[in-house]
């Protein structure tokens, strides 16, 4: 419910983003009502293309392309589509100067230098690559820090300049860049409000920050090998501090509007939609996907739209035009779902951040998890109602150094300085120094753990994640955004682990040894994000398919998730299809026997020869219902490896933090299918 949300006080743009150093200091996030929550989006530039929207937006929900062969050609491409540079404010504070040039770099597998003075790079390159970052202020606090420029000497931004020194950028400075960041943003955002501070100057600053992020995603595309898209994250929360943030990405680098939409604009959704349904009748198409939800106090899935009026048919189509894709896994926490909310899942405890993004506040489950929300999309469409929440699954790693931390053993962390350290992040003890230097900065909180200090408050239950994977036909934009449009898409935990689903009619165990396999799958039933339609009382039959990423863990068990609704009442089922090392799944259970996979935490070392390089099975649902609406996923676990804070105390010849999970299963998720009764 969002009806103890206030509608009409603004909270600085800079609240919900991550700024521990700030929210944990200092009590900014008030109200500074300055402007309405309901106010005008500003208006999209006009352009002089002739509009030209995508097929897919005019394409009935589920329909595959007719040429079935070409879809079989679809390969499986990896990118992150949320990325931050110097131009976003927090990562500025956070020591970061990698520009969106070092970022497409580091993506090819280029070295970059990290905040906290040592080399990052991928150990394989990335296909595809989104800079976003934050629109709000968009390159101003580095602007600020520079005395030589005119946001630089504004009054307020004179602390700032301590910024600008190479020097400086270091823990040892954490307590200074605390100081002088506190106050920067609130000044300057009622600076503007009440006219002090020139919007045109701050306009002029976002302008040129902008145009070198499309600048830089021209530069690095290279069509066929490395794909770029300009984009942005469009940065809002409730003034609860409910996080409602979004990444935006753009079709083409050529169609695009002058500025980004920003909370500046609006701290309302709702806005950001409008502004994109305008751009689109205008040829400039674009999607937007909800991030963290984890982390709005559940405030991301609701059922009311922000003026607290019941979803209708326009409200949520407007919404899933807008947002087909949801980021189920990043480095602040995994969203798919949580204990609380999926008690007979095992594995529903994975990664779990429990805070409002940026703050130390408990962040409510219901509300905040997208099978939850999947759940009630059913719902909504028993009901008659467009369903506001039929979307697919994307991972990000949400990085604010221009570089993404994907493996658990190489894990440096996201915010810069702040987290580049083992100590800072919690994985090992603290010495009496930097607790005190922690305890001074009102950053995190010192907390004694079987005698020894750790930090605690956020970065110890963050996470070495994640990627997006898509099938599409070529490492283009236009082929990989036409994947996002029709769901064709896939998340992991950080792995490079294959996942396809298809579910169709009539598919037997005998399709998967064919040559024709995927030309069948497509010509006789419907990929990730589509929908199937009821065929009399037939239960249709899934191809659920999942290959290991050479450089990971071995495959354990592969699962579909199913969801339904009976009467308004949620119900859900995971269900082992395919277990690795011949093991058989259990039918009254629905689980495979335990492969005996372990991890030596000495020395992280795995025990030999188990799992599977592929697991690929045909299923037919056991407790399939024509009459009612579901939804089908796939996911796929990896045997047990060492968790990245494991990973930090053997190299720091230290035992495991105790309140830290030591071990973790990497995993991928398909995007859903989704079965629609003959009736409906």
């Amino acid at each position: 419910m969002r009806s103890s949300v206030s509608r009409h006080t603004n909270e600085p743009p800079w609240c919900g983003a991550g700024l521990w150093l700030v929210l944990l200091a200092t009590g900014a996030c008030g109200d500074t009502s300055q402007n309405p929550s309901r106010e005008t989006p500003a208006q999209a530039p006009a352009t002089n293309e002739t509009p030209a929207r995508p097929p897919e937006l005019a394409m009935p929900p589920g329909v595959i392309v007719a040429d079935a062969a070409a879809n079989a050609t679809r390969t499986a491409f990896f990118g992150d589509l949320h990325v931050h540079t110097t131009y976003s404010f927090d990562a500025f504070a956070f020591g970061t100067v990698a520009t969106p040039d070092d970022a497409y770099r580091f993506a090819q597998g280029e070295p970059i230098e990290h905040p906290a003075g040592y080399e990052v790079r991928l150990r394989t390159p990335l296909d595809f690559y989104a800079v976003t970052d934050h629109a709000q202020f968009l390159g101003g606090v580095a602007q600020a820090a520079d005395p030589s420029t005119p946001f630089g000497q504004l009054p307020h931004a004179e602390d700032l300049h301590f910024f600008n020194a190479p020097e400086n950028r270091t823990t040892d400075g954490l307590v200074e860049r605390v100081s002088a960041f506190r106050g920067f943003i609130p000044q300057t955002r009622t600076g503007v409000a009440d006219g002090s501070i020139d919007i045109g100057m701050v306009n002029d600053v976002a302008r040129n920050a902008w145009a070198d992020i499309v600048g830089a995603a021209r530069r690095h595309n290279q069509p066929g090998r490395f794909t770029t898209f300009v984009a942005y994250e469009y940065t809002s929360s409730t003034d609860e501090r409910g996080n409602l943030h979004r990444n935006v990405i753009f079709r083409d680098a050529d169609r695009l509007p002058a500025l980004p939409f920003s909370r500046l604009h609006s701290q309302n959704p709702e806005g950001l939609w409008d502004w994109m349904d305008r751009l689109r009748a205008q040829g400039i198409e674009a999607l937007a996907i909800p991030h963290n939800s984890n982390g709005s106090n559940g405030q991301m899935f609701t059922l009311e739209d922000w003026a607290g009026n019941p979803l209708d048919d326009g409200s949520a189509a407007r919404r899933i035009r807008n947002e087909p894709l949801v980021e189920l896994t990043q480095i602040k926490g995994t969203s798919e779902t949580h204990p609380l909310l999926s008690d007979n899942d095992e594995w529903a405890d994975f990664e779990l951040m429990p805070y409002r993004v940026g703050t130390s506040l408990p962040s409510q489950p219901s509300g905040s998890y997208a099978r939850e929300a999947l759940l009630n999309g059913l719902r909504l469409a028993d009901q008659g109602t467009v369903n506001p929440y039929r979307f697919g699954f994307v991972g990000a790693s949400d990085n604010h150094t221009g570089a993404a931390p994907l493996d658990e053993e190489t894990y440096f962390g996201k915010v810069g300085i702040l987290d580049g350290r083992p100590d800072l992040r919690g994985s090992v003890p603290l010495t009496p120094d930097i607790a005190a230097l922690v305890e001074e900065a009102g950053r995190l909180r010192v907390e004694e753990v079987e005698g020894r200090d750790y930090a605690t408050g956020g970065y110890e239950t963050w996470s070495a994640s994640g990627l997006t994977g898509v099938w599409a036909e070529e490492n283009t934009r236009d082929a990989i955004y036409r994947a996002f449009r029709r769901k064709e898409t896939f998340a992991t935990s950080g792995p490079r682990i294959t996942v396809r689903l298809f579910g169709g009619y009539g598919f037997d165990d005998t399709l998967l040894t064919q040559a024709a396999l995927l030309e069948e799958a497509y010509t006789r039933g419907v990929s990730m994000g589509g929908e199937l339609l009821g065929a009399d009382d037939t239960s249709p039959t899934f191809i659920a398919w999942a290959t290991r990423d050479p450089a990971s863990a071995a495959l354990q068990r592969l699962q579909i998730v199913k969801g339904w609704t009976i009467d308004g009442a949620h119900h859900e089922q995971v269900y082992d299809v395919a277990c690795a090392d011949s093991g058989n799944v259990n039918p009254a259970t629905h689980r495979c026997p335990d492969n005996g996979a372990s991890v030596d935490l000495t020395d992280c070392s795995i025990a030999p020869g188990l799992g599977a390089g592929e697991l690929k099975t045909v299923w037919r649902d056991p407790d399939f219902d024509p009459a009612h609406r579901a939804f089908y996923y796939v996911r796929v676990l990896e045997n047990p490896t060492c968790r990245w804070s494991t990973w930090d105390a053997v190299r720091a010849g230290v035992p495991p933090n105790p309140n830290l999970h030591p071990t973790l299963q990497e995993r991928a998720w398909s995007s859903p299918i989704w079965f629609v009764p003959t009736a409906n």
